[in-house]
């Protein structure tokens, strides 16, 4: 996807604040934190909406989960608690059509959100 935003820091014509990156997942802060931690998780392949990832390719979803957690650890928010947020489509709020997980913390949450 040559539009794709995500897909531009993927193949490094973006250069995003990276945090965590494997072969297959990109871990990167937010360019408008909404929490003193807030860092987005995507896969390397380009997947428009979490409706868009084949119930096939658990192995994905799961390097997307266990990123989520090195990402927390790693910013010191795994002990306190943090928040995890999958946006899918408009009315959501998502805004890039690349599948991505919000990891936010360092701060209480309330409920409910949005």
């Amino acid at each position: 996807m040559t539009d794709c935003l995500f897909c531009k820091m993927v193949a490094g014509d973006i250069k995003p604040a990276v945090v965590f990156e494997n072969d297959h997942v990109l871990a990167f802060r937010d360019i408008r934190p909404r929490a003193p931690v807030h860092v987005l998780v995507i896969p390397k392949r380009h997947v428009p909406t979490l409706d868009d990832l084949p119930e096939t390719d658990s192995a994905l979803a799961s390097e997307l989960l266990q990123a989520v957690k090195k990402v927390a650890q790693s910013e010191g928010i795994a002990e306190t608690g943090y928040r995890t947020v999958i946006n899918c489509r408009g009315d959501s709020g998502q805004d890039v059509y690349h599948l991505h997980l919000h990891v936010l913390g360092g701060r209480p949450m309330s409920w409910p959100p949005g």
